[in-house]
């Protein structure tokens, strides 16, 4: 689902029987990240009161991820937004071809797997892996800007304050407890933050 929005009174005519949507958006533009919400209510607008948006397949697609210097959509929070609503989720580069044939062949399958299945789409868990807090949480320490701002301790916080605020993000990022993409990174972000600031705390 794409598209300007001079070009809607062309693209509402696709919204009818729908089996099958692929929503794209740019990691490295937050803006086509945050239109997503805005393409499903017009799909939902569109397919009116009578419309089934739970017997479609909807599959995500986070684009150009090769461009990693420009990222502003990180991975969980991309993958957050998808699960949390039962949708398929992919990291895609048209770039580079990096995705694309696993996204479109599951894909397919998924729509085969819905006709065979009367147009019902198959039972799945719709709820994330992974929670809102632990997706902010890896998004903050990878963009903290030293090891006061990682553990979000002022700086000059006592030893007290520093354990406290290490052992809130240890509990909540743990490996053993957290799924979210870039949790083991950020767990011994964290860990390391403690250490250095704690060597420096008389």
């Amino acid at each position: 689902m794409a598209g300007h929005p001079f070009f809607y009174e062309v693209r509402n005519e696709f919204y009818k029987d729908t089996q099958g949507v692929i929503l794209v958006y740019d990691v490295g533009q937050k803006d086509s990240f945050d239109a997503l919400d805005a393409w499903l209510a017009e799909m939902k607008q569109e397919l009116g009161p009578h419309g089934n948006m739970e017997n479609i397949i909807f599959v995500v697609c986070a684009n150009k991820i090769d461009c990693t210097k420009h990222r502003c959509v990180d991975e969980s929070e991309g993958r957050l937004w998808a699960e949390s609503k039962g949708f398929l989720y992919f990291e895609t580069s048209a770039q580079t071809g990096e995705g694309i044939n696993e996204m479109f062949q599951t894909f397919y399958i998924s729509i085969v797997d819905l006709c065979e299945n009367g147009g019902k789409r198959p039972t799945t868990n719709s709820s994330a892996s992974f929670t809102k807090e632990q997706a902010d949480a890896i998004r903050r320490i990878r963009n903290s800007k030293d090891s006061w701002d990682m553990l979000g301790v002022k700086p000059g916080a006592s030893r007290n304050e520093v354990n406290k605020a290490y052992r809130k993000l240890a509990v909540l990022l743990h490996p053993d407890k957290c799924v979210a993409p870039g949790s083991e990174d950020a767990f011994k972000a964290v860990v390391n933050a403690r250490t250095a600031l704690l060597k420096n705390i008389k």
